[in-house]
């Protein structure tokens, strides 16, 4: 095991055995990583260290006062955007279904809408639901079934000066796909189309920057970069003012705090900070974004080291087809592939049996795909993720899990 790999582990209080108990193997990062030990003792601290809620005059609500701005900070300089286009809420999808309900004034009949057949569902039916609500049409941008990448040479007659709203997702959470978004985001500004991008996937894997990018609105979650269960929404300020929110009538009307509405989850915001801690002790510089920055590219380097040699192992095996990009396109380390003739559910049930691994089967939300690629009838796309925390030793347990599996099946 590299000296990085024994650093990330051990700030991982799930992953430390216990007595006789034979540890698990976490190969389940797309759905959610395991928990930094900073979130947890972020989160521990503010339990039990007197909670409150927002605006009163006693230490214990300035204390929470500061936690959420201390959060949006600490948002900021991982994505590089302003502390005040940082909104936080139950989920990504949460967060979307809410903003698309405000920019119900910014579409109309006969307007089109943008999205992809590769993306998550929660990048599509909240503007899906939208443009119908408003009599708008849908247009989707198509997945290439051979090169599972999305087909951007039509952008030009996808998106029009109809086009309101173009939505999509930065890497697949399945075959892990890195999309070409700015190519899609510089189009979209050709017709001052508002842009949603879906990074929910890509930022435990990827430096992302807000301000280069020229996004409107940006969603990543907590839970999938060592945090909490927690929703993320950056939204150009630009954008944000404008927005018209359902909110209740005192609640306060200044971004970011008018489309949070009700009480916040502060103790995940919390743990969000430490999650955050954590991405910032593996780097180097002298900010937090230096550092921020640093960390995710020891983070890459780290996975790509495993994700060459699982690469390398799933193309040669027989009777397996795998659902992954060729070379030279950009991908995260997950992998999604099928086995002839076997379900998806028996293969995962095996692995969780006999080598006490976490790995998931099904369509995973992104059910457009799922459809076009015809996996759903068995079961789905069993699905490999790799996170910083996972080892070589893993891998080469799971090849030899694998061989074992086809030999007896």
């Amino acid at each position: 095991m590299s000296s990085l790999a024994a650093n990330i582990r051990a700030a991982f209080p799930a992953l430390q055995q216990s007595g006789d108990q034979v540890p698990f193997i976490y190969f389940d990062g797309p759905g959610g990583t395991q928990m930094a030990k900073q979130a947890i003792e972020g989160m521990l601290a503010y339990i039990t260290g007197g909670m409150a809620n927002l605006h009163g005059a006693f230490p214990t609500s300035v204390g929470t006062d500061n936690l959420l701005l201390e959060g949006r900070k600490a948002v900021a300089d991982l994505l590089h955007c302003a502390p005040e286009e940082v909104a936080f809420g139950q989920n990504m999808t949460t967060l979307a279904f809410s903003i698309a309900r405000s920019l119900g004034s910014f579409i109309s009949s006969g307007d089109e809408v943008v999205v992809t057949e590769m993306d998550h569902r929660a990048n599509v039916d909240p503007w899906v639901t939208l443009a119908k609500d408003k009599g708008a049409q849908v247009r989707f941008i198509e997945l290439n079934p051979d090169t599972y990448t999305l087909n951007l040479d039509r952008l030009d007659e996808l998106i029009t000066e109809k086009t309101k709203l173009v939505a999509v997702g930065m890497s697949s959470n399945v075959t892990g796909t890195v999309t070409d978004v700015r190519r899609v985001i510089a189009r979209a500004k050709e017709v001052n189309a508002i842009v949603v991008v879906d990074a929910v996937h890509a930022v435990p894997h990827l430096p992302i920057d807000f301000q280069e990018l020229g996004c409107d609105i940006l969603f990543c979650s907590a839970y999938k970069f060592f945090g909490p269960h927690i929703g993320i929404a950056v939204i150009a300020a630009s954008l944000f003012e404008k927005l018209q929110v359902y909110k209740l009538a005192p609640a306060p009307q200044q971004i970011p705090d008018k489309l949070e509405t009700g009480t916040q989850n502060h103790e995940a915001i919390a743990g969000l900070i430490g999650a955050i801690t954590f991405i910032e002790q593996l780097g180097e510089g002298h900010t937090r974004r230096e550092r921020l920055v640093s960390g995710m590219q020891r983070i890459e380097e780290h996975e790509q080291q495993l994700t060459d040699r699982l690469e390398s192992f799933l193309r040669q095996m027989p009777g397996l087809k795998l659902y992954r990009a060729a070379e030279g396109t950009n991908k995260t380390p997950t992998f999604a592939f099928t086995l002839s003739g076997i379900k998806a559910r028996d293969v995962t049930s095996w692995f969780a049996e006999h080598y006490h691994m976490c790995i998931a089967d099904g369509h995973f939300y992104a059910s457009t795909m799922a459809d076009k690629l015809g996996v759903n009838p068995m079961g789905g796309w069993i699905r490999i993720g790799l996170a910083p925390y996972n080892t070589m030793e893993e891998v080469v347990l799971f090849e030899k899990g694998l061989k074992e599996f086809m030999a007896t099946h």
